[in-house]
């Protein structure tokens, strides 16, 4: 989705710190291998925004929901404070296959814990009380309503979660658009900004991103 003038794109990719030798060839072996599903995979920009959110919120137990091929879990596990864990939900051993190897080039493989299952089964186990303190949401969207709800009862004060593509490329504003995957992201926004327990922001960054 294009949000902002194509030459300011460039221009803000270009000013953002640039990906080192590991997510650039994650990156490029990706595009070679799934082309198909190229857009499953976060730009470098929002990559470096995980990074920089996870560091700010000295986050120690980190949530991913929708991993693919380990981009974005290499940014946030690089964000974690010393002796954090990210616990990385997905449904595939193909994609995080390549993951895996990508986690042990960047030195992270022990501070990520794989859990291949569905993500809203791995969410219900773990603890109900309020103990994670930064979540990633960027998988299937029908299930968003269900992951922001596993998720927000269990992320702790002052804690931070992220969903991407809430903007489904514009399409949340088109009434005659009415595919399952755009009504659950209307909900899932509809839901957060009413939700007296958040506070929110939606950024019109990529295809749109909610703190």
């Amino acid at each position: 989705m294009t949000i902002v003038n194509p030459a300011l794109d460039d221009y803000l990719v270009a000013h953002s710190s640039p990906a080192d030798a590991v997510l650039r060839d994650l990156a490029e072996e990706t595009a070679r291998t799934y082309p198909d599903q190229l857009t499953m995979q976060i730009s470098h920009d929002e990559g470096e925004l995980l990074t920089m959110l996870t560091r700010l919120t000295g986050a120690r137990l980190a949530v991913e929901v929708g991993t693919f091929t380990g981009y974005s879990s290499v940014c946030v596990a690089r964000g974690l404070a010393d002796g954090g864990r990210l616990i990385a939900c997905d449904v595939s051993e193909e994609w995080t296959s390549v993951a895996r190897r990508y986690w042990e080039r960047a030195g992270v493989a022990d501070r990520i814990d794989l859990r291949i299952a569905p993500a809203a089964d791995t969410l219900r186990a773990l603890p109900a009380e309020p103990h994670v303190d930064f979540a990633f949401v960027d998988a299937d969207k029908t299930g968003y309503p269900v992951y922001y709800e596993e998720l927000v009862t269990r992320l702790r004060p002052g804690g931070l979660m992220v969903l991407d593509n809430v903007l489904q490329q514009g399409r949340v504003v088109d009434e005659a658009e009415q595919g399952a995957a755009v009504r659950a992201i209307r909900e899932v926004n509809d839901r957060v900004a009413a939700d007296a327990r958040v506070s929110c922001v939606m950024l019109p960054m990529r295809d749109g991103v909610t703190l």
